[in-house]
């Protein structure tokens, strides 16, 4: 790691970037993860980090837990692109669910391209709606629901459950019991984003029990499967298959009846999501939408079976990780106290050295004895710490914040040197990480604000991201595909002024693209056009008007093409004046 930095700062130093190298931090240090941990522990002092078991991302090649963010594509593996499967674990979380209407709130004030803004308030997921109870048949049981149409409650013909819901147990019938056991089983390997990205053909099974619709009080199937998730509302919906895709796809599968209580559709062919004139909803009928929902939720609120309620898709942030690569977290386990915080004075709690870097399935940690093995901070008795490591994008989402202070080993930066740098005007970095690092530096920022360490609330004012510079052939540069460009080779050869140059040249900034030797050869002579005009004697003249006008025009078109990223465009127009 260190032999790695050390070569690619030589290399940018080599390329003339220009960075105060004396604010460099190494997240891997023990002296900046220090700090990493004293905001583990002001989380877990203000009730912001917690511990309980979990359903997790497991990936079997990495043996550790992902977050749902770190889990890509069709539910692989972001590092090693291994099927994801989940495991049941006793895992760190952070609740950024605490936060999530200031992180969507907080969005409007930024310059940021509105395709990330738009990314993080998909991801948050913030829903506006009903709490609905249905009651079981036969039973004293009721199964709380989320929904954003109350008015299509006439239409539930029946309810699902996510198969990792507490009742479904207890509600299957001994006739189904056995079916409910097989389906239970074939579900558990897949993720949350399998699940929601579904399967051509809707999979489930039917349990037996029934609930009663409170709105037309009939009653309707209870079925599990696994396109309703545990982590979402009450894992429990009211399906309307003639106004939802996914409901209807499921009845069309299963023959479940198909009730229509909007016009406005055809739903012998497809449902309909839309507005329209309400129908076979009794005292609904008649109304539109918003008239509608105002009207059930009323009259259900006064009966005690449904209330008002916000719902949201973030979930906490699982930090947990199986790994020896991350900061330890500063927890004890005492049998007489129980779970207990380091104390500050103790901090760092460094990584041991001597222990093996392969995952097992187990964290490294627990191997190391002398680590394991620790004092009680409150009684003084035998203890061990907590061996998990914390996931590196913890260490990741605050450090703009020690590039204020970097040498501080009073605090992680302070207050006067976090109000003279902070917060961040313009920040670059790439758009894979919209709801990861961008998502995690908002929430850290908005702790710690709440709190009174810092006085802002947001950390990047204005985001660009930059394109990815791809490999001549097209391809994302890689060792494998022998595509890799090395900046050293190309600095010897073309020197760093044309790199630099051709870099801002070959595209717009957001987009990047293939590289091109032939290109750059170009650029490179383009330098040495501009060097040529000094090269001779200098002329003491003004310069004709059109000259000037020539002149004064790309004085205007660089300086604002500067301001807004485009590089390319800057650059082109020095060349027409050359």
């Amino acid at each position: 790691t260190y032999s790695n930095i050390e070569k690619m700062s030589a290399q940018l130093k080599t390329m003339g970037a220009m960075f105060d190298w004396d604010r460099m931090v190494i997240t891997a240090d023990p002296e900046y993860y220090k700090w990493t941990q004293w905001l583990f522990l002001f989380m877990y002092k203000n009730g912001l980090a917690y511990k309980k078991k979990v359903t997790a991302n497991w990936c079997p090649s990495c043996n550790t837990v992902l977050a749902n963010e770190q889990v890509i594509g069709e539910g692989v593996c972001e590092r090693c692109d291994t099927k994801v499967i989940q495991k049941d674990l006793e895992q760190w979380l952070f609740k950024i669910t605490d936060f999530a209407d200031d992180l969507i709130g907080g969005l409007d004030k930024l310059d940021w391209p509105e395709k990330t803004k738009t990314m993080q308030k998909n991801w948050i997921g913030r829903s506006e709606g009903a709490e609905v109870k249905f009651k079981l048949k036969d039973s004293d049981n009721v199964i709380p629901v989320f929904t954003t149409r109350a008015d299509t409650l006439f239409g539930a013909t029946f309810m699902v459950l996510a198969p990792e819901h507490p009742l479904v147990a207890e509600i299957a019938t001994t006739e189904h019991q056995k079916a409910v056991e097989a389906y239970l089983e074939k579900t558990l390997s897949k993720t949350e984003l399998q699940r929601l990205e579904g399967e051509k053909e809707k999979t489930g099974v039917f349990t037996g029990a029934y609930a009663i619709n409170p709105a037309s009080g009939e009653e309707i199937p209870i079925w599990i499967s696994d396109y309703v998730l545990m982590s979402y509302g009450h894992g429990a919906i009211m399906a309307v298959p003639a106004h939802d895709e996914r409901d209807y796809a499921f009845a069309k599968r299963f023959d479940l009846p198909i009730v229509e209580v909007i016009k406005g559709g055809n739903i012998e062919n497809e449902p309909y999501a839309g507005d329209g004139e309400h129908i076979n909803s009794g005292y609904l009928n008649g109304l539109n939408k918003e008239a509608a929902i105002a009207k059930i939720i009323d009259k259900l609120s006064k009966e005690g079976i449904a209330k008002k309620t916000v719902n949201y898709k973030l979930r906490d942030w699982l930090i947990s990780r199986q790994r020896y690569w991350g900061a330890p977290i500063p927890i004890v386990y005492c049998e007489k106290c129980g779970e207990q915080p380091v104390p500050e004075k103790d901090l760092p709690v460094k990584l041991p050295e001597n222990v093996g870097f392969k995952p097992t399935g187990e964290s490294p940690l627990k191997l190391d004895n002398d680590f394991v093995n620790t004092i009680c901070p409150k009684c003084g008795g035998t203890a061990k710490r907590e061996t998990d490591t914390m996931d590196t994008f913890v260490c990741s989402s605050w450090y703009f914040l020690r590039y204020a202070d970097p040498n501080n080993d009073k605090e992680f930066a302070s207050k006067e040197n976090i109000k003279k740098w902070l917060p961040v005007d313009m920040y670059v970095g790439g758009a894979e990480h919209s709801v990861l690092h961008l998502l995690y530096s908002r929430f850290f920022v908005k702790a710690l604000h709440k709190h009174g360490y810092l006085n802002f609330d947001e950390p990047f004012t204005a985001l660009r991201h930059q394109g990815m510079i791809l490999g001549p052939n097209g391809l994302k540069m890689s060792k494998s595909k022998g595509n890799v460009v090395d900046p050293d080779e190309i600095v010897d050869e073309f020197g760093a002024d044309a790199v630099r140059l051709y870099m801002g040249f070959m595209g717009p900034y957001d987009q990047g693209g293939p590289w091109n030797p032939k290109s750059l050869a170009g650029v490179r002579r383009f330098i040495d056009k501009v060097w040529a005009l000094y090269d001779g004697e200098i002329c003491e003249n003004e310069g004709e008007n059109d000259e000037l006008m020539i002149l004064n025009q790309t004085i205007k078109k660089v300086g604002e093409d500067l301001d807004d990223f485009r590089f390319n465009t800057a650059i082109s127009q020095l060349m027409i004046l050359v």
